[in-house]
């Protein structure tokens, strides 16, 4: 039996009152702010300057860094930075370094115009995509390090309500911003508009700087210390996937294969959303006002349920109900692509996609936490992170081709058909995987 089930209800609740819960309030904020200003956001600021879907599309590869961070993910775990380090210790330095970095990016995606050279506020959204994943390998050991097992779960749901609360930020935020600048010009690309909001985007990655400096330093296991060269990159570049395989064996292609697919119907779905918000007509104010603020609260309650049935039932039984939950609301865009401009309609259909997002959201972290030996939490878990996006944003590029060939409503269809066999992944995981999280789910 699993001890998370003999917990309380009071006792789940009241794990969100502890420090380390405030702590990953501040920096899931500061770990959120980034995505959509690089992704979703820019690809409404994109469509409104008159990018084609196409090429929208393809430049959300800018998002493939995250796919990849695993590769840079053992120097965060293991390099120390020059004064940083000593004066911080490993994952603050490193954190605060990584958000120095998003906040030199978003200053130049202010300031170039993408009607003028697109090139250029490409470089500059890989900037801060390169930033935004280092800070995510980061606070991911960060986060591991802060708290043992069982509270995993609430820590995630903590991490998942400030990243989406800089979501509502990012988005709904950036967009009233820019609205505010135009004036009465909100349907037309203004350049200066969105200048503005990015700066005050730029200027927002300070309540995580803040946070940082305000913070311990999480308490890292003594490791023996390297002989050689060769025996340091053996245990910052072999050990740690080594580690995950002999503990594992066969089983681990299971791991990786659900990790790689599960949320791939959200992310796919996610690149068109913007663009498909922008064709239907919807202005600035009423997408910050329906998809990024009461979509985003909607998350937030269900990453808080998320989190506190983790808890209550076991991880893998609410990873099934979160994956069965994004693949019908993608059905749910389907249905909203026949009806027009239709904000009602909107309204719906974003409460139940993001309500099931969060859901999914808080079990799929609480499941790879588990996953993590502490010995190399950076690495590994940025494995695993990596792993989540690196297909998913691969096919997502291809997203705007689709759409022009076929339309929304089959390309939102065909995403809740992606998450079919992601079903079947989580049974067989609950079934034969050893991990942490040991409830089945029953046929």
């Amino acid at each position: 039996m699993n001890d998370t089930k003999k917990l309380s209800w009071l006792t789940a609740l009241q794990v969100y009152l502890e420090p380390a819960s405030w702590r990953m309030l501040f920096l899931g904020f500061s770990a959120g702010l980034p995505l959509l200003l690089v992704l979703g956001t820019l690809s409404f600021r994109l469509r409104e300057a008159g990018i084609d879907r196409s090429t929208i599309g393809f430049l959300s590869w800018v998002g493939l860094a995250y796919g990849f961070k695993w590769v840079w993910s053992p120097l965060v775990d293991r390099l120390p930075l020059p004064l940083l380090t000593r004066w911080l210790g490993q994952r603050r330095s490193w954190l605060l370094l990584a958000q120095a970095t998003v906040i030199a990016g978003l200053g130049g995606m202010a300031v170039l115009d993408p009607q003028v050279a697109l090139e250029p506020v490409v470089w500059c959204a890989l900037v801060v995509a390169f930033g935004s994943a280092t800070q995510d390998i980061a606070l991911d050991a960060f986060r591991i390090e802060s708290a043992d097992a069982q509270h995993q779960a609430a820590l995630a749901a903590t991490y998942q309500t400030g990243y989406r609360l800089a979501m509502i930020w990012a988005g709904a935020g950036v967009l009233w911003v820019a609205a505010r600048v135009a004036g009465a010009n909100e349907t037309a690309y203004l350049h200066a508009a969105w200048q503005s909001a990015y700066l005050v985007m730029a200027a927002s990655m300070g309540l995580g700087v803040l946070t940082v400096l305000c913070s311990p330093e999480p308490a890292q296991r003594e490791l023996p210390p390297a002989r050689n060269a060769a025996e340091w990159l053996r245990g910052a570049l072999i050990e740690p996937f080594a580690e995950f395989i002999r503990r594992y064996r066969w089983q681990a292609a299971l791991i990786l294969g659900l990790i790689a697919v599960y949320r791939i119907s959200d992310v796919v779905m996610g690149i068109m959303a913007n663009p498909f918000y922008v064709d239907m007509g919807y202005t600035k104010d009423e997408v910050a006002a329906v998809t990024k603020v009461f979509g985003v609260i909607m998350t937030l309650l269900g990453a808080f349920i998320g989190g506190v049935l983790s808890m209550r039932l076991g991880v893998m039984r609410i990873l099934m109900l979160g994956a069965l939950l994004s693949a019908l609301t993608n059905v749910l865009f389907a249905w909203l692509a026949t009806r027009g401009h239709d904000l009602t309609a909107l309204v719906w259909v974003i409460s139940a996609d993001n309500l099931a997002s969060g859901i999914a959201s808080a079990a799929f972290i609480a499941y790879l936490s588990g996953l993590t030996n502490v010995n190399y939490s950076a690495t590994q878990y940025a494995l695993f992170s990596s792993m989540m996006l690196l297909a998913p944003k691969w096919l997502a590029g291809f997203s705007g081709v689709y759409v022009d060939a076929h339309g929304y409503e089959a390309f939102f269809t065909s995403t809740a058909l992606l998450g079919a066999p992601v079903l079947l992944l989580v049974w067989l995981a609950s079934r034969i995987l050893p991990v942490a999280h040991e409830d089945k789910i029953t046929p």
